[in-house]
């Protein structure tokens, strides 16, 4: 499950599935799952980026809001 983890936590297994791939020493069928898991990860990461993104948006409207006050 990915939803518990942080961000960095998930990088750090999609990363380590990427060398584990790229090393070309893996079977086929374990390479599919690891695949699967890899786009699983990528995703998630994705996902935890953009939200990151929108509340960065978000919290700079407000200090902008906050200095247009004062």
């Amino acid at each position: 499950m990915t939803s518990d983890r942080t961000f960095e936590e998930l990088q750090r297994e999609l990363e380590d599935i990427v060398t584990r791939l790229e090393r070309g020493d893996v079977p086929v069928d374990d390479a599919i799952d690891l695949f699967r898991r890899g786009e699983e990860l990528y995703r998630a990461c994705a996902q935890r980026l953009e939200a990151a993104e929108l509340r960065i948006e978000e919290l700079a409207r407000e200090a902008e809001k906050e200095v247009e006050r004062s």
